[in-house]
């Protein structure tokens, strides 16, 4: 992989790092107010806001819908001031509008950032994913195993016991299969209400989070921003669209995907290297939460790199009226 000469990833992380801070910061006030719309509004706002100071050429490849579905960071949506590198943008500038709402753990403010052309234009369709973090042989578990395969492959591949290995679920009715028959293998399960880019992050550390794997279906968009995470942090990951009717296969035309099979591999959804930022509004196992006291708040923002494979978390307290 070449980095194009004018992407210069270094220079252009902390800016993005600001960007995910001024979003968590904008949806802040709405944690616990119940109002998914409002929460989300504001870190759009916020996003945009920022994203349009940075010197770059930004294309949005993964936003907040279709253009006549969303007025803001909606899909082919050019931010930046126009100076700068062409890049392509996913975000999700509030991952977990229900979290925020209910002030439940891991709700994220996410962005991730390559040169144009790096990232999978996935249509708004589901996807059926898998991951896990690093240090494992390449193809320990894949889509095409059942899930029992998958758990016992990986208990394997790990030297433990099955019931040593915890996989994280995305809790929905279409997942109560699934989820009986990882639960017959005698591993364990944390199922999650919402946040599917965070639950894949959980594997690319599973000593902080007690996560060993993640599979189930959930929004394509979030898997490329979960692919991009996964290729700084390291780790596998493999997705596969699914179409539950010819409008969505049709939204798969309309972004260049022909083949509606196909497997895609980490770097496959993510082809050149990227950098990534994520906001921690909510605790969570990853990141802190907001902290607000009097005249002050404080984010934490954790920034990586794929290039260079750096982790850099960046604590920010700033005053606040």
């Amino acid at each position: 992989m070449s980095i194009p000469k004018d992407f210069n990833d270094r220079m252009l992380s902390l800016g993005l790092a600001r960007v995910a801070e001024q979003a968590a910061i904008a949806s802040a006030k709405l944690i616990g107010h119940g109002d998914e719309k409002a929460a989300d509004q504001a870190a759009v706002n916020a996003m945009r806001e920022q994203l349009n100071k940075l010197d770059i050429k930004g294309v949005v490849v993964i936003g907040e819908g279709e253009r006549d579905e969303a007025p803001m960071l909606y899909i082919g949506e050019e931010v930046g001031t126009g100076e700068g590198p062409g890049v392509d943008i996913a975000l999700d500038p509030l991952e977990g509008t229900t979290l925020t709402a209910k002030d439940m753990p891991n709700a994220l403010t996410v962005i991730a950032m390559g040169p144009r052309g790096s990232m999978l234009h996935a249509p708004d369709v589901y996807m059926d994913k898998l991951a896990v973090g690093p240090g494992l042989p390449e193809g320990v578990v894949t889509l095409d195993m059942s899930p029992k395969e998958r758990v016992e492959a990986l208990a394997k591949a790990k030297g433990v016991d099955i019931d040593e290995i915890t996989v994280c679920i995305l809790e929905r009715p279409r997942h109560e299969e699934m989820i009986a028959e990882v639960r017959a293998t005698g591993a364990a399960i944390r199922l999650i209400t919402d946040g599917d880019v965070a639950g894949v992050m959980h594997c690319a550390e599973p000593h902080l989070t007690g996560i060993d794997m993640y599979m189930g279906s959930g929004g394509a968009p979030e898997g490329v921003l979960a692919a991009a995470a996964l290729k700084c942090m390291g780790g596998q990951m493999f997705g596969r669209l699914l179409f539950r009717n010819d409008d969505e296969k049709g939204r798969a035309a309309k972004a260049g995907i022909t083949d509606l099979d196909k497997i895609y591999s980490r770097d496959e959804m993510v082809t050149d290297h990227v950098i990534f930022a994520a906001t921690g509004v909510t605790n969570g196992s990853i990141l802190p939460g907001i902290k607000r006291e009097p005249g002050w708040i404080t984010t934490e923002t954790i920034l990586m790199r794929s290039k260079t494979g750096s982790v850099r978390r960046v604590s920010y307290r700033n005053p606040f009226e």
